[in-house]
């Protein structure tokens, strides 16, 4: 009985997981790209604390799906944002809502840096917002590449990431741990460059004091005969 509800969980994660992936396809294609955009990546969220929002300002429209996307432009120099999707009730199509350059996050919150969590929260120079994603696999993606992001594309002021798990950061710490390789590899090379070179002189230097003995040696010498001739 417990493997039959495991396979219907399962089933079902597999179904939400590919209606994710379609709609983030067409998120990308419908509000991305028509502006030279590219998408690097997208979690489904829900508000952990509902916000009063008036009528009018949703149009009227009732529920509604919300993507936050990660994208950047193609053009250079590159420039990053965040935005806020929308994909209401019995539409198929996406409404871009709120959006911020990327310079303007401050901090990013994973909740728990103990356990994996869905939780987590934004916080922007003119906004915060506190977010529940589909899956904590989800949020563990969307994290790994906007911290990677953030370091690749920020160079003065980069945004906090706090209570998160170290995962949630692998894909710029695979990078770091391969430069701490390569650095590594270049300060060992360094120092057996190093090592050799204080070898060589003080090879050059015994061959240095060999030839002066030598010449010593041989101007006594000279002296010698030429006094026992004379």
């Amino acid at each position: 009985m417990e493997r039959g509800y495991r396979g219907q969980e399962n089933s079902l994660c597999a179904l939400l997981d590919c209606s994710a992936m379609s709609a983030k396809s067409a998120i990308s294609k419908e509000i991305f790209a028509p502006l030279d955009e590219r998408m690097l990546g997208a979690v489904q969220v829900k508000r952990r604390t509902k916000k009063k929002i008036p009528f009018l300002a949703t149009g009227g429209q009732g529920e509604y799906l919300t993507y936050i996307c990660l994208s950047v432009t193609n053009k250079k120099p590159t420039q990053a944002s965040i935005t806020k999707v929308k994909q209401f009730e019995g539409s198929t199509s996406f409404v871009r809502r709120s959006q911020w350059m990327l310079e303007q996050l401050r901090q990013v919150n994973g909740i728990d840096p103990n356990r994996d969590s869905a939780e987590f929260d934004l916080l922007f120079e003119n906004a915060f917002d506190q977010w529940v994603a589909s899956t904590a696999s989800e949020k563990c993606t969307f994290f790994q590449i906007l911290h990677h992001t953030c370091q690749r594309y920020l160079t003065d002021r980069k945004p906090e990431f706090i209570n998160c798990q170290s995962k949630l950061m692998g894909g710029n710490s695979i990078l770091h741990s391969a430069a701490d390789s390569v650095t590594s590899a270049v300060q060992k090379a360094s120092q057996a460059l190093n090592e050799r070179g204080e070898r060589l002189g003080r090879a050059e230097e015994k061959t240095e004091d060999m030839k002066n003995s030598a010449q010593q040696f041989a101007e006594t010498a000279h002296k010698l005969a030429m006094k026992h001739k004379c």
